[in-house]
C-alpha cells in the first residue's frame, strides 16, 4: 500500500516543495576538541529546513525556502549559498531590525555528551516570523510544505504561524512534519513536547526519531508512536543505525480491503527498511537529508520501501562528507541501489566519494 501521494498541483504551480524554518550560518570546527580548544572555524550554513530544500533540489526538484534574514551580511551569504543549490530563495525576506542567527558546533555527534553547540540565534529575523508576514500565496503553492518542530520554538509567532499552517483549509499541500525535537531550544519551558506532537497530530506526513519519541513523549518503540499518532496518512520512524519503520495507509476516499470487507476500518501497511552500512565522516545533517530522499521518492510515487531506500542513500552522501550538505547521488544510480534486492542491499558499504559517477559501491 504506497500511503498518499503530494498533492496534485494545479496548472499554475511550479514548486514541488517549499520549506519554512531558519537557516543559520553554522562556524564548523577545524578540528575535534571542546569549542575552548577549537583555534578556527570554517563557515557554512544550516537549517533543517533550508538543508531539505537544497538536497532535493541538487536531487532535479523545483523546491524553494521562505525564511527571514536580516540585512546583513550573513543574510547576504545565507541567501546566495542556499540560491546557489538551485532552490527558490524568491520569498526570503529580510528584516533590517533583527540579526540573521548564526551557530557554533564541535565535530562530535550530536547524542554524544562532548557535543557541544553554542546558538546565537535569540532575537533573529526568523524569530519574528508570524501569520502576518510571511508570503501564504508561495507556501501554499507547492505539491508539499515541509516544516520542523525547531520553527515551533523558536518564539509565540512562530508557533502560531505553524499551527496555521497545519490547519485543515481547501486545496491545503501534503504536510511534512518533521518532528526535530530540540531541548536546548525549549528550555524554561515544558510545552515542548507537547507543542510538537499537536503538530504531528495535524500533519500528514511525519517524521521522529525512535529516540526523540521517548525523550519526548516517553513512548518507546514504534507501535507505541504510532499508537500515539494515527491521525498522519504516514508516520516514519526512524530507528538510527537499525534503520526506518513507516506505517502508511491510502489517503482519504481512496477503496482499500477494509471498505472492500464492510469493516470501516482503515489499516496500516507497516514497512521496515535496514538502514546502510557507512564509513561515516560526520554524523550530521543525516536526518534532513534522509527527509529529502522520502520526500523525492514520494514526488516520484514510488512504492515505500524505495522511499525509505532513497531516504538512506541521502543521508549516506551526508555522512561521508564533512558537512551538512553534499550533492546526492545521481538519480539513475540511486535509483538502481535502491532496487537491490534485500541480500545485495545488506552488503552495501557506503564510504567517502561513493556517490561519484566513477565510484564503485562496495559489497561485503
Amino acid at each position: 500500500m504506497p500511503g498518499p501521494a503530494a498533492g496534485t498541483p494545479s496548472a499554475a504551480t511550479t514548486t514541488e516543495v517549499v520549506c519554512l524554518g531558519e537557516s543559520m550560518v553554522t562556524f564548523l570546527p577545524s578540528c575535534p576538541g571542546r569549542l575552548a580548544d577549537v583555534p578556527s572555524f570554517g563557515r557554512g550554513i544550516g537549517g533543517a529546513e533550508s538543508n531539505v530544500a537544497c538536497a532535493l533540489a541538487a536531487a532535479g526538484h523545483r523546491a524553494a525556502w521562505v525564511g527571514r534574514v536580516g540585512a546583513d551580511g550573513f543574510g547576504d551569504h545565507l541567501v546566495g549559498a542556499i540560491a546557489a543549490y538551485g532552490v527558490d530563495t524568491s520569498a526570503v525576506r529580510r528584516d533590517p531590525d533583527r540579526p540573521t542567527g548564526i551557530y557554533f558546533r564541535t565535530a562530535t555527534d550530536r547524542a554524544t555528551d562532548t557535543h557541544e553547540v553554542a546558538y546565537y540565534r535569540a532575537g533573529s529575523a526568523a524569530s519574528a516570523m508570524s501569520p502576518r508576514n510571511v508570503p501564504y500565496e508561495k507556501l501554499l503553492a507547492g505539491r508539499v510544505l515541509h516544516l520542523s518542530g525547531i520553527t515551533a520554538a523558536l518564539s509565540a509567532d512562530c508557533l502560531a504561524l505553524l499551527h496555521d499552517l497545519t490547519a485543515p483549509r481547501p486545496d491545503r499541500p501534503l504536510i511534512s512534519f518533521d518532528v526535530n525535537h530540540r531541548p536546548g531550544l525549549w528550555r524554561g519551558s515544558e510545552a515542548g513536547p507537547g507543542v510538537l506532537l499537536d503538530l504531528a497530530h495535524r500533519s500528514d506526513l511525519v517524521f521522529v526519531g525512535e529516540d526523540e519519541a521517548e525523550e519526548a513523549w516517553g513512548l518507546k518503540g514504534a507501535e507505541a508512536i504510532r499508537a500515539a499518532l494515527p491521525e498522519p496518512a504516514v508516520l516514519v520512524v526512524k530507528r538510527g543505525a537499525d534503520g526506518a519503520t513507516v506505517f502508511s495507509r491510502p489517503p482519504s476516499g481512496a477503496p482499500t480491503a477494509a471498505d472492500a470487507a464492510g469493516t470501516g476500518e482503515r489499516t496500516d501497511t507497516v514497512t521496515d527498511v535496514p538502514a546502510l552500512r557507512v564509513d561515516v565522516v560526520a554524523p550530521v545533517g543525516a536526518g534532513d537529508a534522509f527527509a529529502a530522499g522520502f520526500l523525492s521518492a514520494t514526488l516520484r510515487e514510488l512504492p515505500v520501501r524505495d522511499r525509505v531506500r532513497h531516504g538512506h542513500l541521502m543521508a549516506a552522501a551526508v555522512l561521508t562528507v564533512p558537512g551538512d550538505l553534499t550533492d546526492p547521488p545521481p538519480r539513475d544510480r540511486a535509483d538502481r541501489l535502491a532496487a537491490l534486492d534485500d541480500d545485495a542491499w545488506g552488503r552495501l558499504r557506503l564510504g567517502p566519494g561513493w556517490t561519484g559517477d566513477d565510484q564503485e559501491v562496495r559489497t561485503t
